[in-house]
């Protein structure tokens, strides 16, 4: 592995970010806010939504700061810096972040995804298990076809045709991508947190997409494809958050997870959506310090 560029951008906390060429040829563009003082603080990986990059979440800076932890990021294939991927699994995200992880002299860390990143948060527990001390998975996803889980019911109309396309393959979904003016199905709680400070995430969704949907596409081919592991064999501790007004992604996915992980917690939060559920980030990351600690 080769780094090809270092830069930092200050804010309430310093991100250094850094290209990183792999040994295939590939690129990730990796984000690190403990570059400067990792000395006792707990190194979390940052799995993002789609379609985002993979800027940890800055409304959750004081919090990681307060808790010693040490966020640690990239963008996933074919999104701002990365390469793309064609074809990945969800169960690529293990050797990507242990490639990161590597590159920073990083031995072990815990995991932490968002939406279409709890997936691959969960592949890194599931396939490292030799390196990640704990994960939380907030509104995601469960395997496409899930045994017991009637898989569509709850989304929003506009997720439900996405994902239907996806499922048909990546020519249905660019035709469906090209042609939808579909907004997500937000609730009115997710509306107001957009409102306030989650509107970092207009920025993120911004810059993921100013390259085109490639690796949006690519993300929702990997959900509704075999991801390449079986979350029961997680045996890290697991925490699954879920909004219990999620239209984007129900929070029958997060109950399915949680009882398919035999080390699970589930907080399933009534009166929250999709983003308004990231309000509950900050007790979510103390519980996993706490746990990580123990390992």
């Amino acid at each position: 592995m080769r780094i090809l560029a270092v830069g930092a951008r200050e804010g309430r906390l310093r991100v250094t970010e850094t290209d990183l060429e792999l040994g295939d040829g590939r690129t990730l563009h990796a984000y690190d806010t403990g570059a400067d003082d990792a000395a006792g603080r707990l190194a979390v990986f940052w799995h993002h939504g789609s379609p985002n990059v993979g800027a940890p979440p800055e409304p959750l800076f004081s919090a990681a700061d307060r808790l010693g932890i040490r966020w640690v990021s990239y963008d996933r294939p074919g999104y701002g810096g990365s390469t793309p991927r064609p074809d990945r699994d969800v169960a690529s995200a293990a050797g990507d972040a242990s490639a990161v992880a590597d590159a920073l002299s990083i031995d072990r860390f815990a995991v932490m995804g968002h939406s279409g990143g709890g997936s691959h948060a969960l592949a890194c527990a599931a396939l490292l298990p030799e390196r990640v001390l704990g994960v939380v998975v907030v509104a995601g996803m469960a395997p496409f076809g899930a045994e017991g889980l009637d898989w569509f019911e709850g989304f929003g109309p506009g997720g439900v045709a996405e994902l239907r396309a996806a499922a048909a393959g990546r020519a249905a979904l660019e035709k469906h991508l090209a042609q939808s003016d579909d907004e997500p199905d937000f609730t009115p709680e997710d509306e107001a947190a957009l409102a306030g400070e989650w509107s970092w995430f207009i920025d993120v969704v911004r810059t993921a997409l100013a390259g085109g949907t490639g690796g949006f596409i690519d993300d929702d081919l990997a959900g509704v494809g075999a991801w390449g592991f079986d979350p029961a064999d997680i045996v890290a501790p697991a925490l699954f958050l879920h909004g219990g007004r999620d239209r984007v992604v129900p929070a029958a996915h997060g109950e399915w997870l949680a009882r398919r992980c035999p080390s699970a917690e589930l907080w399933l939060r009534p009166d929250d959506g999709h983003i308004s559920i990231l309000n509950q980030g900050a007790a979510a990351m103390g519980w996993l310090r706490e746990h990580a600690d123990r390992g």
